[in-house]
């Protein structure tokens, strides 16, 4: 195996990882964290797994090592949360490598552990994501479709909202349909603990669901838990006024987080990029009665992006007097705001135009990989010939988009076969 090991095996690792939709960019941070997590014979071979899931034989094949060699080193890499595997119905595991966020960065700090120097990689986070830019506005400012979306909190609706919110809106809904829930460490309050700037917020509160749960609860990275379980964390969560960040996806979601808006990635990149709508918002928007208004400033200091602001009332009998102001260019939606102010002087009302969430992965991965010029890499993996089901997944996908998104499509496939499918959809 001497050949895998040089010293180029990071940098092939980090060009593995741009291959996803989000990407990497490669940095000296970046580097050091890659060198904390894998050693540098698993580097050379996550390199060259495929994008899409894959068995041990497939990894096997391409690493030209038994298949029993294979599994083992596929087991120790989900036992630490690089991969995550998942059982076929024929009992067959299947793994796949997620992508940095949301992936195997997080799981990294899922839980207390001592094989590595988890303060210095918490130090290598924050100057690759909260110093550097060019991670965050790659993962959350590309393109129109992101990774993630806010869900409402449902405390805060009125009775008349409550019966027009969907299932999918609903995180409460996720835990219940959920086929597995896990709960671990908030990946980025554990970051800021070890910087020393942790607030008080709940640690152990982010949720996991459906495969990626199984997995990391099989492997002591999550807690098992029931929905019930699940649901009284949630409620947690909305009493300390955190938002509820998740994957942007309607079905088989995967992860909740409850952000606060001091150390959580997410909030911290709306705050920076706002204009850019590093978040998918929620369906609503909050609504302030001005005339109701006491300027107490509660709300203000529990949105969590600075959308809400005290402004002048331009009151001439109380030219002192201060009301708040919201920016929906801003607002996210999270209903906190409606949350701290016990709904006195804040409603929330459904957006005028409703937010698009993509049905799955797959059609989030597609769309994502599109507006950044990645298509062909879910298509055409490196090492792998083609995946009929995913294949068949991928072009679904495809055909479901508008056309103008379909068009953008073939263009970077430059598919005949792509043409042909689209053409016959339009008929």
């Amino acid at each position: 195996m001497a050949h895998l090991t040089s010293r180029s095996a990071y940098r092939d690792l980090t060009a593995r990882l741009n291959l996803c939709p989000q990407g990497a960019p490669p940095s000296a941070a970046l580097y050091g964290i890659l060198q904390l997590l894998f050693s540098e014979i698993e580097a050379a071979l996550v390199a060259g797994l495929p994008i899409k899931p894959f068995t041990a034989a497939k990894a096997a094949g391409i690493w030209k090592k038994t298949e029993a060699e294979a599994r083992k080193t596929l087991d120790t890499l989900a036992g630490r949360g690089i991969l995550v595997d998942s059982p076929r119905r024929d009992g067959a595991m299947v793994y796949c490598l997620p992508p940095p966020m949301a992936g195997f960065f997080e799981f990294s700090l899922m839980r207390l552990r001592s094989d590595i120097d988890q303060k210095l990689l918490s130090e290598l986070f924050h100057q690759y994501l909260n110093v550097e830019e060019e991670f965050i506005k790659q993962l959350f400012c590309s393109g129109e479709t992101q990774l993630g979306r806010v869900f409402v909190n449902e405390t805060a609706l009125s009775a008349e909202n409550s019966l027009h919110v969907l299932d999918y809106e609903r995180a409460s809904e996720i835990v219940r349909s959920a086929r597995h829930v896990g709960v671990g460490i908030c990946y980025c309050r554990h970051k800021m603990e070890h910087l020393g700037r942790a607030c008080a917020a709940p640690r152990e509160i982010c949720l996991t669901f459906n495969n990626t749960a199984d997995s990391l609860a099989r492997h002591g990275i999550a807690r098992r838990i029931d929905a019930s379980e699940g649901l009284d964390l949630l409620q947690q969560a909305r009493d300390r006024l955190l938002v509820q960040f998740g994957e942007n996806v309607r079905e088989s979601v995967n992860f909740i987080c409850n952000c606060c808006g001091c150390c959580c990635e997410a909030m911290i990149a709306a705050r920076r990029f706002g204009f850019l709508h590093p978040v998918h918002t929620s369906n609503y928007l909050p609504v302030i009665d001005e005339a109701g208004c006491s300027g107490c400033g509660r709300c203000i200091e529990a949105c969590p992006v600075q959308a809400l602001a005290l402004v002048s009332a331009n009151d001439p009998q109380r030219p002192k007097r201060k009301i708040a102001r919201l920016d929906p260019e801003l607002c996210l939606g999270c209903g906190v705001c409606a949350a701290a102010g016990h709904g006195k002087c804040i409603t929330l009302t459904q957006r005028p135009q409703r937010v698009i969430t993509p049905l799955n992965s797959t059609h989030r991965a597609v769309v994502m990989a599109i507006e950044r010029g990645k298509l062909q890499n879910l298509i055409f993996d490196v090492q792998a010939h083609w995946n009929h089901r995913a294949m068949a997944a991928i072009l679904g996908a495809i055909l479901k988009l508008p056309p103008l998104q379909q068009a953008l499509a073939s263009r970077q496939m430059k598919s005949r076969y792509l043409e042909f499918l689209i053409r016959k959809l339009k008929g």
